[in-house]
């Protein structure tokens, strides 16, 4: 029997994959700038990959948030119209 990808589309999937990518290059980056403003050592890059891996999780499930904030808003003002 053949899978049909009803609830979560390959489209979807690529998707969530580059919102995934990019909350972890903003952690990354948010490290890198606690880094030099906070002038500690540069093993933090790998030392810390939890802490930046958290937060990238944090930042998507952020995104996901407002995501589903604006769906709503924009499905009740078309149903408005």
């Amino acid at each position: 029997m053949i899978m049909k990808d009803k609830l979560f589309t390959v489209k979807r999937q690529k998707r969530e994959f580059v919102y995934m990518a990019a909350c972890l290059l903003l952690a990354v980056c948010v490290n890198i700038f606690s880094i030099i403003f906070y002038k500690t050592e540069w093993n933090e890059i790998y030392t810390q990959w939890f802490y930046v891996l958290m937060l990238a999780i944090a930042f998507h499930y952020a995104t996901i948030l407002i995501r589903l904030i604006f769906v709503r808003r924009n499905k009740s003002s078309d149903s408005a119209a």
